[in-house]
């Protein structure tokens, strides 16, 4: 028997408006809805998967989402924790309030189970939407809030932007939000940061806002970290003293007791997060004093900057400095004859070093260095002479 059910093609998305493409993914994932389910992708796929989790967690999007508090006994465990996360954002998010002001968005701060830490912003407490996510202790993680950039951002430990529908329960459309992960000195996820507006007019270059206020509270995290040596990373070319530096942060021997995330993408070495604290001999091919020794110059050559080789052949600029001695200078690497000499003096190091571990053989040396004995030979005999 024929089918009296009407056929309807499925809709054209191109020239749909954000919230009409939004309502067919949800139709369409949700739902299950087979007129959209096989149309161009309509949301992000981190959307997708996360709506896809809240299902499989048996939630439905009609469904009150749950923004329960931790116990008692959890919140003061919670604050415990995270006193340093807190102490070290807070002057970030008074920053963010101002900047965000007039926008109708706030600041949250979890940790990295989504709770609820800090806060900031101009947060309409007679509002039950804002008051409910903004109390300190509610629990605001994907199993409980359904898709939002807290749970996206910790899960998928990247920035997010979600806007109004995209949030997996209905009563969440009402929101829009920017997320940013937070990473520890350890390199692990400490928590993230969110920018939140109620019925707010999309404003996407939030997740770029995000983005440097989490860099902001990660170096704060770094620089917290005890040490007799701060190291400032860049590439040549770029220039050092602003949140876009990798930060090492070292003891007296050498060994690193923090970094930040920028500098775990410039030196590889630093990307792990266990097998015990690296030493600066392990990330740059040249002796740690060297460090130390340019951080204790009163009047040192460069401003103070090193560069640096790596040992994948790469090479850095680095500014070290020594706890105490105030912010650092804006300012990158001139080319000049004192930094060629410089360089020239780390390669003889290097090479010295390696003739040394090959116990004289140039050959050996020469074949682990990856340059002729000629070289070899040549910059011994300028070290003499020099």
């Amino acid at each position: 028997m024929a089918s009296t059910t009407p056929f309807r093609p499925a809709p054209a998305t191109g020239g749909l408006d954000r919230l009409t493409r939004i309502g067919h993914a949800r139709q369409a994932v949700l739902y299950g809805d087979p007129l959209v389910a096989n149309t161009a992708p309509l949301v992000e796929t981190w959307i997708e998967r996360s709506w896809i989790r809240c299902l499989a967690l048996g939630h439905r999007p009609e469904q009150a989402p749950s923004f329960d508090m931790v116990s008692a006994a959890a919140l003061n465990r919670t604050r415990e924790a995270n006193d340093r996360l807190v102490q070290a954002a807070r002057p970030v998010l008074e920053r963010l309030g101002h900047a965000i002001a007039d926008t109708r968005y706030f600041a949250i701060l979890t940790n990295q189970s989504g709770v609820v830490i800090d806060v900031n912003g101009p947060i309409d407490r007679r509002d039950r939407r804002a008051d409910m996510i903004t109390r300190i202790g509610t629990d605001l993680s994907e199993p409980q809030a359904g898709t939002a950039a807290i749970g996206a951002a910790l899960t998928e430990l990247q920035p997010v932007w979600l806007h109004r529908g995209e949030h997996f329960f209905d009563a969440t459309s009402v929101y829009s939000c920017a997320g940013a992960p937070l990473f520890g000195p350890d390199g692990r996820c400490a928590g993230m940061l969110d920018l939140t507006g109620i019925e707010a007019a999309e404003r996407p270059e939030l997740k770029h806002l995000v983005a440097q206020s989490a860099r902001s509270i990660e170096n704060a995290l770094t620089l917290g970290m005890p040490h007799a040596l701060q190291i400032r990373l860049n590439w040549p070319g770029r220039t050092l003293g602003d949140d876009g530096d990798g930060l090492v942060c070292v003891d007296a021997d050498g060994c690193v007791t923090g970094a930040n995330q920028a500098a775990r993408q410039m030196v590889s070495q630093l990307g792990a997060t266990s097998g015990g604290a690296p030493h600066c001999n392990d990330l740059f091919a040249l002796p740690f004093e060297m460090l130390f020794d340019a951080a204790r110059q009163q009047a040192p050559v460069n401003g103070g900057i090193l560069e640096t080789p790596l040992w994948t052949g790469l090479r850095l600029h680095a500014l070290p400095q020594l706890p105490g001695r105030g912010p650092s200078p804006v300012t990158s690497l001139p080319p000049s004859d004192a930094a060629t000499r410089t360089l020239k003096e780390v390669e003889t190091v290097l090479i010295r070093k390696a003739v040394s571990d090959a116990r004289g053989n140039v050959v050996q040396a020469a074949r682990a260095l990856g340059v002729s004995r000629a070289t070899v030979y040549r910059r011994l005999g300028s070290g003499k002479r020099s």
